[in-house]
């Protein structure tokens, strides 16, 4: 998965990045997202590698994420690697 995010996320992402953190952590826990994190500089996105799920799980998953749902996110996308 990759997100692009808002040229002000630093300043935005506050009081949404521990419901962020915590909505990737149970498929962290079980081994589904293998991989997470900001890219360099982090404002210009981020990196979650995720396997054994399925596209509409991963989907879905992405659509719930609190940093989409509060618009900090521009643009994503899913590809099979």
């Amino acid at each position: 998965v990759r997100y692009d995010y808002v040229a002000d996320v630093l300043e935005r992402r506050g009081p949404h990045r521990q419901g962020h953190l915590a909505h990737w952590q149970p498929l962290a826990e079980s081994g589904h997202v293998r991989l997470a994190g900001a890219l360099d500089p982090p404002s210009s996105g981020a990196l979650i590698i995720v396997r054994g799920l399925s596209q509409d799980a991963v989907t879905q998953k992405v659509e719930d994420d609190p940093y989409v749902l509060a618009g900090l996110v521009t643009n994503h996308s899913i590809h099979k690697w």
